[in-house]
């Protein structure tokens, strides 16, 4: 029976799922992959399960369609009202709550752009985003081009501006620019300043401004590297705009994904405060990605432990910056280039393509495109059965560049980062 246009579209599996499933573990599957490529974060979740066991007590009323959230609004508004300093407390009002940020995404795709307008992404950028603004929503993302800028510098409005009017001038309606920030990939937070002149920009042009700030408390002390300085966290919400933007054109998206570590649990919120006719509208659509009571229960009870959270988000941070230290000194070591700088996240962005082209033979590293590079490197990646996020997936402006993640468990990044260095630095030459 044939499917429907956009359906037929998707019908080739994704071979990073099989890739996925096939764990490697030293005792029970050592011949299976070792991903690196997927931003979880395995350092904290013992105590976080310790903590949903001694506090589940379900109530009868998750068995029902609860109160449309009214607990989890609570406690989300109250959270982060505590941790991101908005200029305004965060009221239950002003906040939707989702099936993680993956939908909050679509979400505001779909009520900020009609089919066929666009949205500012910057690259590199988060690799599910063209995904999770365009697959349903016809939305299409205007990708901008930093070339020799910061992309998180002062000079990043200024490229933002050049492709917003090169959109205009193809007869292209755009209406909104998307940020991750902190910054995945490159694991570093937007200045203040920045900020103030991104929004400064999205006020000129009446686009709404889209902070996706569900990395905004894994952040750590950066001991190794200080070129480019690491810029500490301040969300958007922090900024007052008066005299900067309509307010009613600022968006922040959170989950418990990243900051929790709990990526399968699934519970994303976006902020909006001053958007009445937003959050109205998306009553209705948010329906369609909602979470479970059980959900809300189990992260209620943490959102509203204090001194639990407290606790948590500080060895959190103090085990980010050692596994920092540990993954940047092994860059060091073995000759890797990195992008320096980062202070938030779980990951670090690499530059393998110039370790592997720099161990072959000048007829063997000339033979290679650059644009087939990332696939080239891919390949000796996968051979070694280690599986990272390609730059290519990113819209990394470089071919080369990968995302190691780091969060894991030591033996499991050992092995990871092994197989990685066995990879690049073999020549092809050895591998017959």
């Amino acid at each position: 029976m044939a499917l429907s246009s956009r359906a037929s579209k998707l019908t080739s599996p994704d071979p990073s799922f099989n890739i996925i499933l096939d764990n490697w573990h030293a005792s029970s599957n050592p011949s299976g992959y070792v991903n690196l490529g997927v931003a979880e974060n395995y350092l904290m979740h013992d105590s976080l399960s310790q903590h949903l066991h001694a506090n589940l007590k379900v109530p009868t009323s998750a068995f029902t369609y609860g109160d449309f959230w009214k607990r989890g609004r609570t406690a989300i508004a109250r959270f982060l009202s505590k941790h991101l300093h908005p200029i305004r407390p965060i009221e239950p009002d002003h906040v939707a709550v989702t099936s993680g940020c993956t939908s909050a995404v679509e979400h505001l795709a779909w009520a900020f752009a009609d089919p066929g307008e666009c949205i500012l992404l910057g690259r590199p950028y988060y690799g599910a985003f063209p995904s999770d603004a365009t697959l349903r929503t016809g939305t299409k993302l205007a990708f901008v081009d930093f070339g020799d800028d910061d992309p998180l510098g002062v000079n990043c409005v200024q490229r933002y501006e050049i492709t917003l009017l090169e959109a205009r001038a193809r007869g292209e309606k755009v209406t909104g620019l998307l940020l991750c920030h902190p910054h995945n990939p490159l694991g570093r937070c937007y200045s203040r300043t920045v900020l103030i002149d991104l929004l400064k920009f999205c006020n000129k042009y009446k686009l709404h401004l889209i902070s996706d700030e569900i990395y905004a408390l894994s952040i750590f002390e950066n001991k190794i590297d200080s070129d480019p300085p690491a810029e500490p966290f301040h969300s958007v919400l922090s900024i007052d705009p008066t005299g900067l933007i309509d307010p009613s054109l600022i968006h922040v998206l959170w989950g418990m994904s990243k900051d929790f570590g709990a990526n399968g649990l699934r519970l994303g919120a976006i902020i909006s405060q001053h958007n009445a006719d937003l959050m109205t509208a998306l009553g209705p659509a948010v329906l369609f990605t909602t979470i479970s009571s059980l959900s809300e229960h189990v992260f209620a009870n943490v959102l509203e432990d204090d001194a639990w959270v407290e606790n948590y988000i500080t060895e959190n941070q103090r085990k980010l910056a050692e596994y920092y230290d540990y993954i940047a000194n092994w860059a060091k070591k073995n000759d890797i280039v990195y992008a320096p700088g980062v202070n938030a996240g779980f990951f670090l962005w690499v530059d393998l393509g110039r370790s592997y082209l720099k161990h072959q033979d000048d007829i063997a590293a000339n033979a290679i495109k650059p644009e087939d590079l990332d696939s080239v490197v891919m390949n000796v990646l996968l051979k070694h059965k280690v599986f990272l996020a390609s730059g290519e997936r990113f819209g990394s402006e470089k071919p080369g560049w990968f995302r190691i993640v780091f969060t894991h468990d030591k033996e499991y990044l050992e092995e990871g980062l092994r197989r990685i260095v066995a990879a690049v630095t073999t020549p092809e030459s050895a591998r017959n």
